[in-house]
């Protein structure tokens, strides 16, 4: 009976462990997934454009000096999401940055309000709202200079074409916002899709099947006709929106400088798990920077030369250097 009850006891205890061990996990898990504290913004919902969705929240950095400002960009595929998946704030904040997360159109509220191709519609929200920020300096104590763009997937799509495009800044504009500049100071993005060129996703990476809704394109169910497959199809007809939109087809030399992270290494002209956040797009787009002179960091499992292992390090040692 001693035996058995001191067995029972040590099972009691074990179970007890156990359990306290889970909820342990499962409170660590809570908190990885909330917001630290503290990183609540200090404007919600600021209106940046007439669109229900032109919307950003914006983190200030108490500085006595015009801040440096991260510019976030939530992924979803131009389809889904919102500005507020993001908890990164905390780590910018103490280094003495600023943050802004937007919201922008998705693809069917961009073909809804006409815009062709559809695409058109989160990229040139996403200028404007960083044309708006630029014209809230003084009221926000921003450096209109330094500023960033980051996000993942599509967020990090549309950070790129930021980085690459010519200045959309129009100083005939009767809208003040729209003088300001287009131009950043950097890019930091996780797994981004660099090119939106059928052709050279099928080159790089042969079972792609990502970006034929980014021009308006959805294929025919009944014949069995997927959308990417008639945006190659009718990749010829559309060489003037790859060339406005893709972020690979706009590098030129005086670009700013730019990071890239994926979650595997890479592997080009071969199949991949993930073909939509390959990291063969980021060694193409390196490729292509280093032939224009344009820096460009790289970073994947196993990746050589590796200066900073997190978008948060890059970011904060860019924004804070005193040349790019």
């Amino acid at each position: 009976m001693k035996a058995g009850t001191g067995l029972f006891a040590s099972l009691v205890i074990l179970c007890g462990q156990l359990a306290a061990a889970d909820a342990v996990e499962r409170a660590n898990s809570d908190i990885k997934s909330k917001p630290p504290a503290g990183t609540k913004p200090t404007l919600t919902n600021v209106a940046y454009g007439p669109h229900e969705r032109n919307v950003l929240d914006f983190y200030k950095a108490r500085s006595d000096r015009p801040t440096p400002v991260v510019l976030h960009i939530h992924g979803g595929g131009w389809m889904n999401g919102d500005k507020s998946g993001f908890n990164n704030a905390a780590r910018f904040l103490a280094a003495g940055i600023s943050v802004v997360a937007i919201n922008y159109r998705f693809i069917a509220q961009a073909e809804a309000d006409k815009l062709v191709p559809p695409v058109k519609g989160p990229l040139h929200d996403a200028a404007r709202a960083l044309q708006f920020v630029r014209s809230k300096a003084a009221e926000w104590n921003i450096d209109t200079l330094r500023i960033g763009a980051t996000g993942s997937s599509a967020g990090a799509c549309s950070s790129l074409w930021l980085a690459f495009h010519p200045d959309l800044a129009d100083s005939k504009s009767s809208d003040p916002v729209a003088h300001e500049s287009t131009r950043l100071w950097c890019v930091a993005v996780a797994r981004a899709q660099t090119t939106l060129d059928p052709a050279q996703m099928k080159e790089w990476t042969p079972n792609s099947g990502y970006g034929a809704h980014a021009f308006g394109f959805k294929g025919e169910k009944e014949k069995k006709f997927p959308p990417f497959d008639e945006f190659l199809a009718r990749r010829d007809t559309i060489l003037p929106w790859i060339a406005e939109y893709s972020p690979y087809a706009l590098v030129s030399a005086d670009d700013p400088p730019v990071y890239l992270i994926y979650d595997s290494p890479p592997a080009l002209g071969q199949e991949q798990k993930n073909p939509t956040h390959t990291a063969n797009f980021g060694v193409k787009l390196q490729e292509r920077c280093k032939a224009a002179g344009v820096a460009c960091e790289l970073v994947y499992p196993g990746a050589p030369d590796v200066k900073h292992p997190k978008i948060e390090d890059y970011l904060i040692a860019a924004l804070k250097s005193a040349k790019r």
